[in-house]
């Protein structure tokens, strides 16, 4: 009986482990999006993860949620600069999720602040001169 027992639960950690490694190390998809910066957080209580928001409209309606793993130090440290400003921003889609990687499936990988469309193709540190 023991034996049946530590075959089932031997299984049944080697499934979790197959669908964790595959959730986590096989994107869905790859991409770029861009758009207006307008939040960057850390949140969550037992477990702290960074989200962000960018708007890909003028009137804010299309709204582009993101997360950040914090290994992603470079990314996270672009995008706390970078606040406010239009960035376009590289990220990979995940089949799913786990709470203590974020709120999403999208992970942002990397950062760059990028011409704005909407104000005649200039960025935010080219008005401060």
């Amino acid at each position: 009986m023991k034996k049946i027992l530590a075959v089932i639960l031997l299984i049944v950690l080697l499934l979790a482990g197959s669908y964790y490694a595959f959730i986590y190390y096989v994107p869905y998809s790859e991409g770029v999006r861009s758009g207006e910066l307008i939040k960057i957080s850390r949140k969550g209580v037992l477990v702290k993860t960074w989200e962000g928001e960018i708007s890909q409209g003028i009137s804010g309606a299309q709204i582009f949620q993101f997360s950040i793993q914090d290994n992603q130090k470079e990314a996270i440290h672009d995008l706390q600069k970078l606040q406010g400003r239009y960035v376009k921003v590289t990220y990979k889609e995940r089949y799913g999720k786990f709470f203590w990687l974020g709120d999403t499936k999208y992970f942002v990988t990397k950062v760059e602040e990028e011409n704005s469309p909407h104000f005649g193709g200039s960025r935010s540190s080219d008005n401060e001169k």
